[in-house]
């Protein structure tokens, strides 16, 4: 839940003057002061007195409305809170609004307002009729988008208005809040891929070789430490009580690579290719942090995910949750690039070990070659490859053609290969993915149908 801080309004300050109040005058106060002005004018040249004192009225009520209002000395404070902040794309979040009123005098008729992005829906008016001195009004409304995004959320916007609907003065409140939409996320099963390993970590990495008494790293003694870990050799040397550090495996390492290029999707909307491609990477990242990897977000440009680690990859020494945040709240900004092929995210992976998933567009000869030769010396290689041309418009026998070409040099370059069809489930995909990694682990061949096919 976020909250936005309380900020003090007043009712009827100087801020706009004299002036700032006339202009609050609505469509039924202006219409009273002309007719009343020209009620007076009238009845002074006709010498009527009954309609001079009409005319009067007319064009007192008004100007009475507006001094009232002006002078109007009450304090209120406005606090608006998001349940939840952060919501995937096509669900809704609830923005709870509290009014306060913190003077002794009772508020007239209050309309309140928050400034939402159109994408979100309609912009929220409510009405107070009446708030006793330190009493409070709670109110609240959905929002909602199918785009993701970062969509502020106010300022509140409070309204005070003479119980004759003469004049209106409008307020704000300077705070605002920020609610993230992240692409949707989806389950994904857990099957075993290429460079996994069994147990905590890629078994052949450790953070430290224990290969005798001599590659021992000893650390300080601390309290609660077993006494049969001291180790006396560093002891005697450092000459305080010293203990072998217990090993600590490295974690499994997995990269997460997006294709943003502009070039490699069509289409545009919540369903269009790139959007899946986004929600897959998404889904992935997700599912990876779960089982504990180190995972890093990659994009064809060579940028990682602010806020990582070594290299980039987040998660091993930081709460899943959190890292999780953190690279939705990136995907929910991202944007397709201008960039037309995949050298830079080449250049970040070569030398790299570990697992690497990859979400592609449309790939051309060159970028076909590009993405051979980013699988990894170690770790496995899955590559879920979009053909944003049968998202669009259907596929032709051509493209088929040329699109099976591309794929058979991924396979044989040592990826998984996985095409992408429109409306396809990721969860399902994922699943072949592991059949095919079992396969290809145990020595056997899979032909292109095994892959599902571009039919």
């Amino acid at each position: 839940m976020a909250a936005s801080g309380a900020v003090a309004v007043d009712g009827g300050g100087d801020r706009g003057g004299v002036r700032a109040a006339f202009g609050g005058l609505t469509t039924r106060g202006r219409s009273f002061l002309a007719a009343g002005i020209a009620a007076a004018v009238c009845a002074y040249a006709l010498g009527q007195g009954d309609l001079l004192r009409v005319g009067l009225l007319l064009a007192v009520l008004p100007l009475v409305s507006v001094t009232v209002l002006y002078r109007t000395r009450y304090r209120v404070t406005g606090t608006r809170r998001l349940s939840p902040s952060r919501v995937p794309a096509g669900s809704e979040a609830r923005v709870h609004l509290r009014m306060d009123n913190v003077s002794r005098l009772p508020t007239g008729l209050l309309m309140l307002q928050d400034r939402v992005p159109y994408v979100l829906g309609p912009r929220p008016r409510f009405v107070l009729d009446r708030v006793e001195g330190g009493g409070r009004r709670e109110v609240s409304y959905r929002v909602r988008s199918d785009l993701r995004g970062r969509y502020p959320l106010g300022p509140l916007q409070l309204r005070l208005s003479d119980p004759f609907g003469m004049c209106e003065l409008t307020r704000s409140f300077s705070a605002y809040d920020t609610l993230v939409v992240v692409p949707r996320t989806e389950p994904l099963p857990p099957v075993p891929l290429a460079g996994e390993s069994s147990g905590y970590g890629e078994g052949r990495q450790r953070s430290l070789a224990l290969a005798g008494d001599d590659d021992v790293i000893p650390r300080g003694y601390r309290h609660g430490d077993d006494l049969r870990r001291v180790h006396w050799r560093s002891t005697a040397r450092y000459g305080e009580l010293m203990v072998r550090r217990e090993e600590q495996p490295q974690r499994a390492r997995c990269t997460v690579l997006l294709d943003t290029r502009q070039t490699a999707y069509r289409g545009t909307g919540p369903d269009s290719a790139f959007e899946w491609a986004v929600s897959g990477a998404a889904s992935a990242l997700v599912h990876m942090l779960e089982r504990g990897f180190a995972v890093r977000l990659l994009t064809d440009a060579g940028n990682a995910v602010p806020g990582g680690g070594e290299g980039g990859f987040a998660g091993a020494t930081q709460a899943t949750a959190d890292t999780a945040g953190l690279m939705l709240d990136t995907l929910a900004e991202i944007e397709q690039s201008d960039g037309g092929g995949l050298s830079r995210a080449h250049d970040v992976l070569r030398g790299g070990e570990g697992l690497l998933i990859a979400f592609l567009g449309d790939l051309d000869e060159e970028q076909t070659g590009m993405t051979a030769r980013m699988r990894q010396r170690s770790g496995g290689a899955v590559a879920f490859v979009l053909d944003s041309a049968a998202w669009v418009n259907g596929e032709s026998p051509a493209t088929r053609e040329a699109a099976e070409r591309r794929l058979r040099l991924l396979r044989e370059a040592g990826w998984t290969v996985v095409p992408v069809e429109p409306g396809a489930r990721l969860a399902e995909l994922w699943r072949l993915a592991g059949r095919h990694a079992a396969v290809a682990g145990s020595g056997g061949t899979a032909g292109p149908a095994g892959f599902g096919g571009w039919a």
